[in-house]
């Protein structure tokens, strides 16, 4: 007997979904689209139970199946097919394709697991505006084999983040099968961690509505994550054409499938609703096709003519009193901004005590964190995305690594694959280098490794300005992920405009300026350094100024990328010789960068060139060996004698 209860609007909202994905499938063997496509064939009915209880103003991170996802939330036939089409027009402008959708606060990257902890930081949000709005992440069974999702929901859990985890289980990651792949229980993992969970399945959408309804309402009642299990089948290949499971086992799946059911049961209601999503999708791909395709921005340099002035410092504190009090003055004028990190409340203060006591001044804005950088990285990402300022301070640059595929592959693409619909003011700040005998894991220069994503804006703080108006300028103006290089051994220090004899102390009028030393007289050699190098070269210079009558001027950016080349090439063009002293690995780093550009745009400029750097070897934990291997003025008066001796 049919079923005459059934709510005709749930299966036509599913059953576009799957319209719009055959449509897709067929594009995509026509040579119409690009790149790939994820189908949820299969699964239509998770987006459409979650998607359909939720309220103007939640948010949603989704994952590289997305679709059935983004449809249900808006509805946006036209915008996503124009999209994985390429088209301008599309959602995204064409930038994102199939997995990378942005649209009145849904989000989807095809990153496995690293999604999470963004969604819990757009619930973070939420929860400080006092909202009765959730974040909501859908995730696949073969994200549970992904680390920062056990850390994003541990900090959901301590934090009560009012925070929606859907895990649509679908017992494949790609061609694995779940036996392969996953040791005890599912929901058992969320309730390790405190979460409560639920469990329900595809194939009996309206108890799957009524548990997902319950589910929304009671992370919206209580505030607290809750995480939902949906048991379900991906009845196509997980990319395109790649599906290699026994064909009996897909078979069954079909029969069991709510869609295909629907269909046979009831099928002049089911042929109505098709002819109609039909309709709607054909003229959804006429009206893409004819569209243009998506164009790229203008893709212009940064470098630009600057003026130097004297640098002038008022009053002078050590550095970390500087830092802490810019963090302070900016937490006063700016509510939006928020610290996290490890061990930054009080009374500890962070490793380096920039962040000591500020807890108890601005209670809820400064958070200690779990020892989770990929999590807090993330969870920063969603704070930003949200409109807040967040601050992650990470104990040591070594563990950028930890983080680096919430800044590579969210925190630098969000805004340019979602077509400059959103921004992220995200301020990662870490102390780097070594010269404190911390030996091989914290004692490294790592900064080369994320130079260059475009984007982004990475500092190095000198030791001859104040980095307080560094920070000052950043909180007024960020509008990207930034990475701030605080090297450790200039914590301790006082930034000085004491001069060094025969040498004038300058800085350009850019926002974030280079400094340089210049000579009175003619330079007969340029040296570039940056952040905690240039206390080792300003003592070379003097030294070799007296004792070797060897004139240097010396160039240290703040601003390390984008890079302004001109103070640099202005400089080589009238030496002719440079030599570039840094911290880190030589290879393929900032110096090479330098005389790459330097090569390109000032061809003939370079008589002769050294890199200076600490060689190919990891940092030792014994001083005297340290000292060896980094750069110091004796190992940068020795190159600066090589390069101005006759060739």
């Amino acid at each position: 007997m049919k079923d005459q209860s059934k709510p005709h609007q749930l299966y036509a909202s599913a059953l576009l979904i799957r319209s719009v994905e055959q449509k897709l499938l067929e594009l995509f063997a026509a040579g119409k689209l690009f790149g790939t496509v994820h189908t949820c064939i299969g699964q239509e009915f998770t987006g459409v139970a979650v998607c359909g209880e939720l309220r103007d103003g939640d948010l949603i991170f989704s994952n590289h199946r997305c679709h059935g996802h983004f449809l249900a939330r808006t509805g946006d036939v036209e915008g996503l097919i124009a999209e994985v089409m390429g088209k301008r027009t599309g959602v995204c402008g064409g930038r994102g394709g199939s997995q990378h959708l942005c649209a009145g606060g849904f989000f989807s990257n095809g990153i496995q697991g690293g999604i999470v902890p963004v969604a819990a930081g757009l619930a973070f949000a939420l929860k400080r505006r006092s909202t009765a709005n959730i974040s909501v992440v859908f995730i696949g069974d073969g994200t549970l084999g992904e680390g920062v999702l056990y850390e994003a929901m541990n900090i959901a859990s301590k934090w009560e983040l009012p925070l929606l985890i859907v895990l649509e289980n679908n017992l494949y990651a790609q061609s694995t099968p779940q036996t392969q792949t996953l040791a005890g229980d599912i929901c058992a993992r969320a309730q390790a961690f405190g979460i409560a969970s639920s469990h329900a399945n595809t194939w009996d959408p309206l108890a799957l509505v009524e548990t997902a309804a319950r589910c929304v309402e009671q992370v919206r009642r209580d505030g607290l994550p809750h995480f939902l299990r949906i048991d379900t089948h991906r009845l196509m290949a997980h990319s395109k054409g790649d599906d290699l499971r026994d064909k009996v086992e897909v078979e069954a799946c079909w029969a069991q499938d709510a869609i295909s059911r629907f269909i046979r049961e009831e099928p002049e209601a089911a042929g109505e609703i098709q002819r109609q999503t039909a309709a709607r999708v054909d003229a959804a791909v006429c009206r893409a096709q004819a569209e243009e395709y998506s164009v790229a921005d203008d893709d212009t340099s940064a470098d630009s003519a600057v003026t130097w002035s004297p640098v002038k410092i008022e009053s002078p504190e050590r550095i970390v009193n500087m830092l802490h009090a810019a963090l302070r003055r900016n937490m006063e004028r700016d509510e939006r901004l928020v610290l996290i990190g490890e061990d930054i409340e009080g009374p500890y203060g962070g490793a380096f005590k920039v962040t000591k006591d500020l807890s108890r001044e601005f209670p809820g804005r400064v958070r200690n964190t779990p020892i989770s950088e990929a999590a807090i990285v993330g969870i920063g990402n969603g704070m930003a995305l949200s409109g807040l300022r967040p601050v992650v301070e990470l104990m040591f640059g070594d563990f950028l690594c930890l983080a680096a595929d919430q800044i590579i592959n969210h925190a630098a693409k969000f805004r340019h694959m979602y077509n400059n619909q959103v921004s992220v003011p995200l301020i990662v700040r870490t102390p780097m280098g070594g010269k404190r005998g911390y030996g091989p894991t914290h004692s490294q220069s790592l900064e080369k490794h994320f130079l260059g994503m475009p984007g982004t804006l990475m500092l190095a703080l000198p030791s001859r300005l104040d980095p307080g108006l560094i920070y000052d300028r950043l909180f007024e103006s960020v509008d990207r992920p930034v990475i701030v290089i605080e090297n450790k051994v200039l914590y301790g220090l006082r930034p000085a405009d004491n001069p060094l004899e025969g040498f004038a102390l300058e800085q350009t009028d850019e926002m974030f300026p280079t400094i340089r030393w210049r000579p009175e007289a003619a330079a007969d050699v340029t040296i570039v350094c940056y952040g905690g190098t240039l206390p080792e070269v300003e003592q070379a210079a003097a030294r070799l100024f007296d004792e070797y009558e060897i004139v240097a001027e010396i160039i240290c950016p703040v601003q390390l990328y984008p890079l302004n080349l001109n103070p640099i090439m202005e400089s080589v063009k009238r030496t002719g010789r440079l030599l570039l002293v840094e911290e880190g690995l030589s290879f393929a780093a900032f110096g090479a960068e330098v005389v790459a550009a330097l090569c390109e745009r000032a061809p003939g400029a370079l008589a002769r060139v050294h890199r200076l750097a600490s060689g190919c070897r990891p940092i030792p934990a014994s001083g005297p060996l340290e000292k060896q291997l980094l750069p110091n003025p004796e190992t940068i008066i020795k190159a600066a004698c090589n390069l101005c001796s006759d060739p």
